[in-house]
């Protein structure tokens, strides 16, 4: 397994110096601040991520401010009110990309935010609670209880607000293969295992976050540029 050191020092170089680099690193937030976050901000990236997958994220973002119309801003009181058949109204609303399957995920997650909220006081401090080296099992559980939160899309959303996250972007993944940390499929249960290693492996090396180690190997390898990054890291 290559050093921290190595990686970074790469990562400079192709990225047009540290301080180049530097500039690019963007730290999360901590973990009092993430605990300030309202329940309502949560669905709604939730919700952003879901539409903008297989999409491109500029046109959902160009129709975002028409989804908050249509979702009452995404609050969270005012959704757990709203009956099936509303629903099936909102999803032909031309504000909004009519597409009823995940448009069915705002409830299913509205009730799952909800009912995290009931347990642990607030659906961000049950987020910001959770810890990092284990990070993995974070998006396992976005995963299982939420709609649509598998993949890479419940992690981009934890990212979105702040939660500290590595990502398995394009160019995080061609790493570890290269350096044979994962094979085989990438969600594995194996795959996941190995990567959660080797990022709390890194963060022991350099006390980074883990967004800064993924952000830092991806710019250390693949297609992206100088002080230019191509691809979500």
């Amino acid at each position: 397994m290559e050093k921290f050191q190595d990686i970074y020092q790469r990562a400079a170089q192709r990225k047009g110096g540290t301080a180049m680099l530097e500039q690019l690193l963007h730290a999360p937030l901590a973990t009092e601040q993430l605990k300030c976050l309202s329940d309502d901000a949560w669905l709604e990236e939730f919700t952003r991520k879901i539409f903008q997958s297989g999409f491109y994220w500029s046109v959902i973002n160009n129709k975002w401010a028409g989804f908050r119309e249509v979702f009452w801003d995404f609050s969270v009181e005012k959704l757990l009110m709203m009956p099936p058949d509303m629903l099936e109204q909102k999803a032909t609303d031309e504000r909004i990309v009519r597409n009823f399957k995940k448009v069915q995920t705002i409830p299913h997650n509205t009730y799952m935010i909800h009912d995290i909220a009931a347990e642990h006081g607030s659906f961000s401090q049950f987020i910001a609670n959770w810890p990092t080296g284990d990070i993995i099992g974070l998006w396992a559980y976005l995963k299982k209880h939420g709609a649509r939160l598998g993949g890479n899309t419940g992690p981009y959303a934890l990212r979105a607000l702040g939660k500290d996250t590595f990502l398995l972007s394009r160019d995080v993944e061609n790493y570890l293969r290269a350096h044979k940390i994962i094979d085989g499929g990438l969600q594995t249960k194996k795959s996941l295992t190995a990567a959660q290693a080797f990022f709390n492996e890194l963060q022991q090396q350099s006390g980074l976050s883990l967004q800064a180690l993924s952000l830092i190997i991806a710019y250390s390898v693949g297609d992206n540029r100088v002080g230019i990054q191509t691809t979500p890291a």
